[in-house]
């Protein structure tokens, strides 16, 4: 009787991160890896090689958003591993399942001062979903089957995990009898949905609401049109997040995003869809929300009891709740849910319409350079209906919040991660290579992972990089200028020529100073892609971050409104 195949440990980790559908990587090379590299390359798997392991990660967290499939990276041992925290931390806040696989020393060489030998495992703990050294070459494949579970959602709420496999354990050969069949399966989240008693329950309150409003996240990625149904049956305002755009259209007709103050200033039942009540939305204090109730509808109960649990807490699959919600609520119309939503979105479209007018128009700063509104005026007329943004910085995330209306947008995020811009960018051009990508990078952000359109030109990542070139980090400048008795330390740029560096790694890039160039100089681009546009903005205009005080950070609430109604509802004389 022959002996089944064995392999090495590096090959069958290959042979699993094919079977499990990872058609790109993205790593930066080391030795500690090589084995696995060099089987994956043999394999026909695209490694997208870049200039800092960081900004594989923020690649492969990218690709997972906006692909809903499992991204992964691979970091060499040591500073390969300890580059990655914050894209790591990044991925967890975002809850992109991502597979960080690292390298580290030889198990014969453990505790006797090895060439990188940093505890990996134990720094990204605290930022991952698992977070494990593989030492046992026979139980590589049954751990990281289990890492990738919990990364995609099956144990845990989605998020990143990182798995080290020592180099020496990586040549080890393995038989195929500890290759199990069920290790290489893809295995799809199961449907779950409440119970009919507590869908009934959550029914009621939605038939009782008059202003009903859904915020939606994360977790209800994929939810798109069991979303739409369920806001056709309830009458309820909808509004999206930076984690959920481009699920509901934005001519809905309960989309009221332009009126979001209002809406959960008024809102009496406020419904999340796997959605985390965190800073942006105020913590679901009654500060904010000062008439609602919560109705909280997960998969996990990340996204189901933080801050404030809902009176109604639905667990279960976002799509097939909702679907069931939707179906408890046919033939019962809340005549007063539907005049609230009404009234906001015919003021949102009227406000959108309005803004969008004025951007093109937007007066330059008081030393003559251009308005950064200038920007997405001039892409409004050039981004087709499937087009990817990415918005990426400080001051300028603030304008591009409003001005960059893509169907699909990823931005800094819940973290506030600058740098992202980049990465994302050239992962959502390889991913999707007939769809414009465009990413709007403030000068600063640019410049953490300015690097990498070295490897967009070299991977012909089809993207556009817009960068608002003020010659600052401008929302700190400005905070200095008005709170602090104008010092400005430590927040002022050059005005660099970002197009003569793009230019030196191959792209095609051009640098505009005057408003009326700047839409041929984007057609050109589009045309040329990887392409950059440099575009030198005034610094002399506050974003709306900067005036709602989120530069200050206040001691309650992210916002100096809410601070101070926060601040009121604690007070012993309220």
């Amino acid at each position: 009787m022959n002996e089944p195949q064995s392999l090495s440990v590096a090959d069958w980790v290959a042979r699993f991160l094919v079977a499990r559908g990872a058609a790109r990587v993205f790593g930066l090379q080391g030795g500690h890896i090589q084995p696995v590299w060099d089987k994956l390359a043999s394999a026909g798997v695209q490694i997208v090689d870049v200039r800092h392991e960081g900004a594989a990660v923020h690649m492969a967290a990218a690709h997972a958003m906006l692909t809903g499939e499992l991204g992964v990276a691979l970091v060499t041992a040591g500073p390969g591993v300890t580059n990655c925290v914050t894209s790591v931390a990044n991925a967890e806040l975002e809850r992109a399942p991502v597979l960080v696989l690292g390298g580290c020393p030889p198990v014969r060489q453990d505790n006797m001062g090895p060439l990188q030998g940093t505890p990996n495992a134990d720094i990204l703990r605290p930022v991952t979903r698992l977070s494990r050294t593989l030492r046992v070459a026979e139980q590589v494949l049954r751990e990281l089957d289990y890492a990738v579970r919990c990364a995609e959602g099956h144990l845990v709420a989605p998020g990143p995990v990182y798995a080290e496999i020592p180099a020496d354990v990586l040549r080890e050969p393995v038989s195929a009898r500890a290759a199990l069949p069920e290790f290489f399966e893809r295995r799809p989240l199961p449907v779950t949905l409440p119970p009919a008693e507590e869908i009934e329950r959550a029914a009621r309150r939605l038939r009782e609401a008059r202003r009903p409003l859904v915020v939606s996240g994360r977790g209800a990625a994929g939810a798109a049109a069991p979303l739409c149904r369920f806001l056709d049956a309830s009458g309820a305002a909808y509004l999206d997040t930076q984690e959920s755009r481009g699920l509901v259209p934005a001519e809905h007709a309960s989309s009221v995003g332009a009126m979001r103050a209002a809406a959960m200033q008024q809102a009496d039942l406020v419904i999340t869809v796997g959605r985390k009540l965190d800073y942006q939305l105020g913590y679901g204090s009654p500060a904010v929300f000062p008439d609602a109730r919560f109705l909280r509808i997960a998969a996990h109960a990340l996204e189901l009891a933080d801050n404030r649990p809902g009176e109604v807490g639905l667990r279960g699959d976002p799509r097939a709740t909702l679907a069931a919600l939707a179906d408890a609520l046919q033939g019962s119309d809340n005549a007063a849910a539907r005049e609230w939503t009404a009234a906001l979105h015919a003021r949102h479209a009227e406000r959108s319409a309005r803004y969008a007018a004025t951007l093109g128009g937007a007066a330059p700063g008081r030393d003559g350079l251009m308005h950064p509104n200038r920007i997405f005026a001039a892409l409004r007329q050039r981004l087709k209906d499937d087009a990817i943004g990415i918005a990426d910085g400080g001051d300028i995330l603030s304008f591009a919040r409003l001005g960059l209306n893509t169907s699909a947008y990823l931005d800094a995020g819940a973290f506030g991660c600058l740098g992202v811009g980049v990465p994302y960018a050239n992962a959502a051009a390889l991913a999707f290579p007939g769809r414009q990508v465009v990413a709007v990078c403030g000068d600063g952000a640019f410049g953490l992972h300015a690097m990498e359109i070295d490897t967009a030109a070299r991977h012909k990542a089809r993207a556009v990089f817009v960068i608002a070139n003020n010659g600052a980090w401008n929302i700190e400048r400005m905070d200095q200028e008005l709170n602090y008795d104008g010092r400005i330390v430590g927040t002022t740029l050059n005005y660099s020529d970002y197009a003569a560096m793009a230019r030196a790694f191959g792209l095609h890039a051009e640098r505009v100073e005057r408003a009326e160039d700047l839409g041929a100089a984007l057609d050109r681009a589009f045309a040329n892609a990887p392409a950059l546009v440099d575009v030198v903005v005034t610094r002399h205009v506050a974003s709306t971050d900067l005036d709602k005080g989120l530069s200050i950070v206040p001691d309650y609430q992210p916002l100096t409104a809410w601070d101070a109604a926060e601040r009121k509802r604690l007070s012993p004389d309220s």
